[in-house]
C-alpha cells in the first residue's frame, strides 16, 4: 500500500468551500517593445565604447585605456542589471488583490477590499493630440493605489488586471489633459505631477472637450 504524499489530495478530500476561480492568478508584464528599445539603446552606447577601447590599445596612454575599459564594464553591468530587473517586473492579480513588483524590486500589495473603483481613461500627452491609456485603482479616500500607464503596459494587461479584480470599471469617454486631472482628481497623480499644477498644459486643438463628467460604467470583464 503506497502512502500518499502530504501535498496530494484527491478531489473527494478537497475542502468543499474552495473557490477555484478565486485562486487563479493572472500575471502581466511590461511591453516587450520597451525591452527591445532598451537593448538597442545599450548597443548604441556600448558598441562605440568597445570599438574605441579595442582601437586604443596602442593609441592612448594606459590611464586613458583604463578609463575606457572601465566605461565598457560599467555599461555591460548596468545593461545586465536592467535586463534582470525588467524581466522581474510584473503584476500578479487575483480576485483577492494584487502584488506589483516594480522595476527596482519594490513590492506593492493592494487588497481588493481596499479598491472602490477602477478608472480607465485616455490621457493627452503634453502639447500633443496623441493619447495614452491609463488605468487607476482608486482607494476609499480617493487616492490612487495603483496606476498603469499605456506607455509601459499594453491594453491586454490593463484588461487582465481589471477583469481579475472583478470590480466595475468606470470608463471616461473623452480624453483628458493632465491639467484636467489636477483639477478634478489630484489624488490620482504622482506627487511631481501635482506640484507642476501651476504650469498649465496646452489643450490640443482637436476640439475634444476632455470633460471628466462624461464617463460611463461597464461591468468588469470577469
Amino acid at each position: 500500500m503506497h502512502a500518499r504524499s502530504r501535498g496530494e489530495l484527491s478531489s473527494a478530500e478537497e475542502p468543499a468551500d474552495v473557490d477555484h476561480a478565486a485562486l487563479r492568478v493572472a500575471t502581466v508584464r511590461p511591453r516587450r517593445s520597451l525591452f527591445r528599445r532598451f537593448l538597442l539603446l545599450a548597443a548604441f552606447v556600448g558598441a562605440p565604447l568597445i570599438a574605441i577601447a579595442v582601437w586604443s590599445e596602442q593609441q592612448f596612454s594606459p590611464g586613458t585605456r583604463s578609463a575606457l575599459a572601465w566605461s565598457v564594464v560599467i555599461v555591460v553591468v548596468l545593461t545586465g542589471y536592467a535586463v534582470l530587473r525588467f524581466r522581474r517586473t510584473e503584476i500578479s492579480v487575483s480576485p483577492y488583490g494584487l502584488v506589483e513588483r516594480g522595476f527596482f524590486g519594490r513590492l506593492t500589495s493592494v487588497a481588493a477590499r481596499d479598491v472602490v473603483s477602477v478608472v480607465r481613461l485616455q490621457l493627452y500627452r503634453r502639447a500633443s493630440e496623441e493619447t495614452t491609456p491609463q488605468l487607476f485603482l482608486v482607494g476609499r479616500d480617493g487616492t490612487c493605489l495603483l496606476r498603469m500607464r499605456g506607455a509601459f503596459w499594453d491594453d491586454e494587461s490593463l484588461d487582465a488586471v481589471s477583469a481579475s479584480l472583478g470590480i466595475t470599471e468606470t470608463v471616461r469617454r473623452d480624453p483628458v489633459t493632465l491639467s484636467d486631472l489636477r483639477s478634478s482628481d489630484p489624488g490620482l497623480l504622482y506627487w511631481f505631477e501635482r506640484r507642476l499644477g501651476s504650469r498649465r498644459v496646452a489643450r490640443p486643438r482637436s476640439g475634444a472637450s476632455g470633460r471628466l463628467d462624461r464617463s460611463s460604467e461597464k461591468p468588469s470583464r470577469s
